[in-house]
């Protein structure tokens, strides 16, 4: 077999997804060939079955190209194996109209799958769908309805590395409709074994075995359950212009970056009256103290924020005490272990251990009154939150991506503040 000019010799899994006729669901480790099978099975459904409709999508624009760049370079060497042209009118960046009037669109799905919506379609291609966001399943979904019944078609077919347990791609392994494979990259000849023992040794258990072995896995000690994760993103936008409410609180929870290193991160809560609302959250990658300073204040200046909680440790001191001077006492430091409050004209300490933080998050979600927008970065913090029990009895909480999480643990925290007079001194 001869794929765009390079000689391949197809795995036996790989026969079976070209063979298949029907949804299929594959589970793969990094660099095993997903694509290039897809992109030869997207290749050929087109051309043996003319007149269909096929919808490529993916997380991101990015995402979604690369596998459109995989089938349209396949069509390009069918062309010059047959000696003839296939395409009706030249391919652009997101269609291909072939001569037999089989249609093959790339689009991303966004955060929602909004503008997508008005295709028919007969076949679903989503590539990395682990990480789609789960509202946009809602929106194409229906789109394969009609060629169900009138083509026999209206398949979905799925290729991803997993990302935990929970959501639609980790239910479709369950799912009778789908024929469901399961490739290890550790059982692919074309990966060097040397190759994965270094990426054993560097990566830890849990993210060797997601990424390379293809397991769907939570850590044991895993804070927030991804299943939890993904149940309580449900919705996937909110624009200021459109769904900011006056008559609400708004609440902004900030994590600084620490010297040299993460990104500051700034997550806004909208107080409901019996629920929170988690509705956007921003990052700033190596930017200064006196940029940070401006952008909490700018957006201040557009939310009107009831509180601003900030990780006061280390070099968030300093913007602490800067903002105090600027916005005043709705201003308040939490560095896991403190806060500074004035109850009745009288200075205290008052203790909110880390413990306390992450809890209050973990209780909102699991009793259903957190929402949070369906963001993939806020989305790999909280999921990359563990925990163990140190031999003092207490808990360690910690996380190597934990910034937009600390954020959204201070942001969430007013839930524990409503009603309670403390001002920041």
């Amino acid at each position: 077999m001869t794929i765009t000019g390079i000689k391949w010799k197809w795995d036996v899994w790989q026969k079976e997804v070209l063979a298949h006729q029907g949804s299929m669901t594959l589970r793969c480790g990094r660099q095993v060939g997903k694509s290039v099978t897809i992109g030869e099975k997207a290749k050929d459904l087109a051309l043996e079955n003319p007149g269909i409709n096929i919808l490529v999508i993916a997380a991101s624009q990015r995402q979604s190209s690369l596998l459109f760049e995989k089938i349209r370079g396949n069509l390009d060497h069918e062309c010059e194996l047959r000696k003839e042209n296939l395409f009706l009118e030249p391919p652009t960046l997101t269609k291909i109209l072939l001569k037999n009037k089989s249609r093959i669109y790339c689009l991303p799905a966004g955060r929602t799958g909004y503008f997508i919506k008005g295709f028919t379609i007969d076949v679903l291609i989503a590539d990395e769908a682990a990480y789609i966001p789960e509202l946009v399943w809602n929106a194409v979904i229906p789109m394969l309805a009609v060629s169900r019944k009138a083509r026999g078609m209206g398949w979905i077919i799925l290729l991803s590395t997993p990302f935990g347990k929970g959501g639609f791609f980790y239910n479709s392994f369950h799912d009778k409709d789908f024929k469901a494979i399961h490739v290890s990259s550790e059982n692919c000849s074309r990966i060097p074994k040397e190759f994965l023992r270094k990426e054993r040794v560097r990566m830890t258990k849990m993210e060797y075995r997601q990424e390379y072995m293809a397991e769907f896995t939570d850590e044991w000690n895993q804070f927030f359950p991804t299943a939890l994760i993904k149940e309580r993103m449900n919705f996937i936008s909110w624009r200021f212009e459109d769904d900011y409410n006056k008559s609400v609180r708004y609440y902004l929870g900030v994590d600084i970056a620490r010297y040299g290193g993460d990104e500051n991160a700034f997550v806004i809560c909208e107080m409901q009256e019996k629920r929170l609302k988690i509705v956007k959250c921003l990052t700033t990658d190596r930017v200064s103290t006196t940029d940070t300073i401006g952008r909490i204040i700018a957006l201040d200046t557009e939310f009107s924020f009831a509180k601003i909680f900030i990780d006061d440790g280390g070099i968030g001191g300093s913007v602490t005490d800067i903002l105090l001077e600027k916005l005043g006492r709705k201003v308040m430091g939490i560095n896991n272990a403190s806060k500074r409050v004035e109850v009745q004209g009288e200075e205290k300490k008052k203790g909110i251990l880390k413990e306390d933080l992450y809890s209050n998050a973990l209780m909102l979600m699991e009793q259903g009154k957190l929402d949070i927008i369906s963001d993939l970065d806020l989305m790999k913090s909280l999921k990359g939150i563990t925990f163990e029990y140190k031999t003092t009895k207490n808990i360690k909480i910690f996380g190597v991506y934990a910034h937009l999480t600390e954020a959204l643990v201070r942001a969430v925290w007013c839930w524990k503040e409503k009603g309670l007079s403390l001002y920041c001194y």
